[in-house]
């Protein structure tokens, strides 16, 4: 099994971060891989979800996590539009948030799974994330099917 909490550390030193890493997803998020929450400045990994899958896409989701929050520790690092897009998050399930004043905003959307799943991984900052998850695993890795 890969050791997360290593790379976890070693990507934060890297990157100038200063944040926590749990093991226990925060209520809401009981499906999901992963989330980094800036309010609480704490990335989240679901081992209970990663735990079955291959070293390679737990690092993946790992560094997906990280991205978000380098883009929210540092968005001066980010073109304007990934920068700007970090402050949204449309879900699959066509649940939206919006963080402003530190606290993150609630709305829903009526439409098919489809549509917010293409929505979702639209979103400049989740491109961002997918892009840099995608290079730090083939680092590690090598280039292979599974990661393009």
């Amino acid at each position: 099994m890969v050791d997360l909490e290593n790379h976890f550390r070693a990507c934060c030193e890297e990157n100038d971060l200063t944040i926590k890493l749990s093991f226990d997803m925060p209520e809401g998020y009981e499906t999901a891989n992963g989330t980094f929450d800036p309010v609480v400045n704490t990335l989240f990994i679901n081992m209970a979800r990663l735990r079955a899958m291959p070293d390679y896409e737990q690092l993946f989701y790992l560094y997906h996590e990280l991205r978000h929050a380098i883009q929210y520790s540092h968005p001066e690092r980010f073109s304007e539009l990934v920068a700007k897009s970090r402050i949204y998050a449309v879900m699959y399930d066509g649940v939206c948030y919006k963080l402003a004043d530190g606290i993150w905003k609630k709305c829903r959307f009526d439409g098919s799974e489809e549509y917010f799943t293409e929505m979702y991984l639209g979103q400049p900052y989740e491109r961002d994330a997918n892009e840099f998850a995608s290079e730090k695993v083939k680092a590690i890795f090598g280039d292979f099917e599974e990661l393009c």
